[in-house]
């Protein structure tokens, strides 16, 4: 049987979060299975005369917290020679972004198989593509209309205001009537009806957890994890020092599942995490989804094999 070889685009991995990190759970389980692992950042992208190319390092990954990765020789590789690549590279979902996602389109078509498919990385905005699902959501608006705003919080008392591109709970803010403060987070989030900005309607089961759960090609792990708010906090994300709990998913997790993943399938999504607070669906996570090591840990699971089973 022939190696497989595969490629992945990442954040820097000497700066990661060894305990947690999705991508690292990713690469043990490639690396237990003798595939060949070849390392890009965004920088090492680069096109030549219509060939998409990068200069690559061949990795060595260990499942050890003090040395989790070593560095082979640097060699500039089209990647359409690789088997597969996985984009991995975290948010802030910019124009860099955008400019990688179409150089890995265009070693797409040249013969590599990219997770998550390029075009859907652009497509699927991870708060707007919740939307796409209206009958899974809380009442939404997405404008950058003040008046629209005001309109929103008056009809649901209690929301919550997001920009479009963060992530980890970045720049959200929860926004009461009486809020001395509305009109300033209003102009904040819209740049002074600039740029458009998300509201929603403040779910109150957050208490409870901001639920994760992991789809695999349209397919939900049966167990999610319950980011539950740290003491003094409102905001369901580990970054923001919630506690995860791993849960077994409800009837509404199924259903909910049940609506998004005939349109991850068909879109070539095939790692994406849900967002689901109490009966809602809040956001649709496809850039690179985490919570994999919780959930691995607190279930018995060994959710990268899933992956891996599925994109090979």
């Amino acid at each position: 049987m022939m190696t497989v070889s595969l490629g992945v685009v990442m954040d820097p991995i000497g700066s990661i979060n060894v305990k947690k990190d999705s991508t690292l759970a990713m690469l043990w389980e490639a690396s237990r299975r003798g595939w060949k692992i070849f390392y890009f950042e965004q920088r090492d992208l680069f096109l030549r005369d219509g060939i998409v190319f990068g200069n690559s390092r061949e990795l060595t990954v260990y499942e050890d917290k003090n040395k989790w990765f070593e560095f082979g020789e640097t060699k500039k590789i089209a990647l359409a020679d690789l088997d597969m690549m996985l984009m991995r590279k975290d948010p802030p979902f910019d124009r860099e972004y955008i400019y990688t996602t179409y150089l890995l389109e265009h070693a797409e078509k040249q013969g590599v198989f990219v997770v998550n498919k390029p075009q859907s990385l652009r497509d699927a905005n991870e708060k707007l593509f919740a939307a796409w699902f209206p009958q899974c959501c809380p009442p939404t608006v997405v404008t950058r209309s003040h008046a629209l705003l005001h309109q929103f919080l008056r009809e649901q008392k209690k929301i919550v205001c997001k920009p479009l591109e963060a992530m980890g709970g970045s720049s959200v803010f929860l926004v009461n009537e009486n809020d001395a403060n509305i009109n300033v987070i209003f102009e904040t989030l819209t740049h002074f009806e600039n740029a458009y900005m998300m509201a929603q309607k403040f779910i109150p089961e957050i208490t409870k957890g901001d639920k994760r759960i992991l789809m695999i090609n349209g397919e939900p792990v049966p167990f999610c994890l319950a980011r539950i708010p740290a003491k003094g906090e409102w905001r369901g994300n580990l970054a923001a020092g919630a506690q995860g709990v791993a849960q077994p998913l409800t009837e509404r997790d199924r259903w909910i599942c049940q609506q998004v993943g005939p349109t991850l399938r068909e879109k070539g999504l095939y790692f994406v995490g849900l967002d689901v607070i109490g009966d809602y669906l809040t956001e649709i996570n496809v850039t690179s989804p985490t919570c994999i090591r919780e959930l691995d840990e607190q279930c018995h699971l060994n959710i990268s094999a899933q992956l891996l089973d599925v994109i090979r």
